[in-house]
C-alpha cells in the first residue's frame, strides 16, 4: 500500500503545489486505511459466501457449489487465523493432516487442494488478499491408472438383461453419445431430433452443444416413448406413478444393479462416457472432434477419458517400428 502511495505522489509532484501534495497524501492514506480495515473486518464465513455467490453466477452446478462449500467450510473450521493471515505453511499442514485423519488417497487430497486453491485464487483476484497461500502448493502427483471401459460383449449382456424399454434406451443413449448423466436426466422429449438422430444438451456452465446417437439408440428411444402413458415432458421418467423426471441417483442405482445382475462390477453412467471416447479415438475420430462431442473446454481433459486400446498400440508399433 505504501509503495502505491509513494508512486502516485511522485507522479503527481510536478503538477501539484506542496499544500496540494500534502492534502493528496492525507486523503490517500485515509482511504487505503479504511479499505484495509474494511477487509480485515470481514469474517471468514462471509468470504466463503461471496465466493460461492460468484461461482453460482459463473454457472457452476449445484453439485459443484456444494462440493466447494463442504470442502472450504471444513478447512475454515480447522484454521483459526483470519483469511488474510493464512500462510502456505498453514495449508500444507492442513492438507497433510487431512490425509492422515481421513486415511484417504492422493487423488482425494488433490481434489481438496484444487477446491481450496480456487477459493484463495478468487480472493486474490478480488484484492481481498495480497497473495494466495496455495500458489506454492502444486498438484499432488498420483499414479496414472488405466481406467476400464465397457467391452462390446458386456454392452450386449447389459442390453439382453434389461427388463424394461426405458433402461435399454438409457444404455444405448449413454453408449452412443457419451453424454453426462446430469445431461441425460435433464433432456426433454422435444430436445430429441429423431430424423437427424441428434439432441441438444446443456453441459457444465450451461454450455449448449449438439450430440449424436446411432440407429439402435433411435429405435429403442422411440419404442420407449411410444410405450409411455404419462404426459411428463422429460425424456426419462420413473417406472411408477406419478412418473416424475428420473434423477441422477436413479440412473446410477439402476446401472449399478444391472451390472451386478450379470456379475459386472463398477458399471456406472460415467463409464459409458469413457467407453464412447475410447471407441471414437480407436476408430480414428480426431481428438478435437471427440472433445467437441464430450463438451470439454480443455483437450487435456478429453485425453484423460480416451484410453487408447493397447492392441492398437501394438499393431501400430509392428507397422511403423518393427
Amino acid at each position: 500500500m505504501e509503495e502505491k502511495v509513494v508512486f502516485i505522489l511522485n507522479e503527481m509532484s510536478e503538477y501539484l503545489s506542496v499544500s496540494q501534495m500534502k492534502k493528496l497524501q492525507e486523503v490517500m492514506l485515509n482511504a487505503f486505511a479504511e479499505k484495509a480495515e474494511e477487509k480485515r473486518s470481514i469474517p471468514n464465513k462471509e468470504y466463503l459466501r461471496m465466493f460461492l455467490d460468484a461461482k453460482t453466477i459463473e454457472g457452476c452446478s449445484a453439485r459443484t457449489i456444494k462440493y466447494y462449500r463442504v470442502t472450504i467450510e471444513r478447512m475454515l473450521q480447522s484454521i483459526s487465523n483470519p483469511i488474510r493471515r493464512v500462510t502456505t505453511e498453514d495449508m500444507r499442514a492442513y492438507l497433510s493432516d487431512y490425509q492422515k485423519i481421513n486415511n484417504c488417497g492422493k487423488v482425494t487430497v488433490d481434489n481438496v487442494r484444487r477446491n481450496i486453491s480456487s477459493f484463495f485464487s478468487w480472493l486474490e483476484e478480488e484484492n481481498y488478499i495480497l497473495k494466495s497461500p496455495m500458489r506454492r502448493i502444486h498438484k499432488i502427483k498420483t499414479n496414472q491408472q488405466v481406467k476400464e471401459i465397457i467391452t462390446d460383449e458386456d454392452i450386449e449382456k447389459l442390453r439382453d438383461n434389461c427388463s424394461c424399454k426405458r433402461d435399454l434406451a438409457i444404455i444405448d443413449l449413454l453408449y452412443s453419445t457419451g453424454i453426462r448423466v446430469g445431461e441425460l436426466v435433464n433432456l426433454n422429449i422435444d430436445d430429441v431430433d429423431f430424423e437427424a438422430r441428434e439432441c441438444i444438451v446443456f453441459g457444465k456452465g450451461g454450455k449448449e452443444r449438439r450430440v449424436y446417437f446411432d440407429a439402435k439408440a433411435k429405435l429403442h428411444l422411440q419404442s420407449y416413448i411410444e410405450s409411455r402413458t404419462d404426459t411428463n415432458p422429460a425424456l426419462f421418467v420413473t417406472l411408477d406413478a406419478p412418473f416424475d423426471r428420473l434423477k441422477i441417483s436413479g440412473v446410477e442405482i439402476r446401472m449399478r444393479e444391472l451390472g451386478r445382475s450379470i456379475n459386472l462390477s463398477k458399471i456406472h453412467p460415467h463409464k459409458f462416457r469413457r467407453t464412447m471416447a475410447t471407441r471414437a479415438i480407436d476408430k480414428g475420430m480426431p481428438i478435437e472432434q471427440v472433445q467437441k462431442i464430450l463438451g470439454h473446454s480443455q483437450i487435456d481433459t478429453t485425453m484423460q477419458y480416451a484410453m487408447v486400446n493397447q492392441s492398437n498400440v501394438k499393431a501400430s508399433h509392428q507397422k511403423y517400428i518393427a
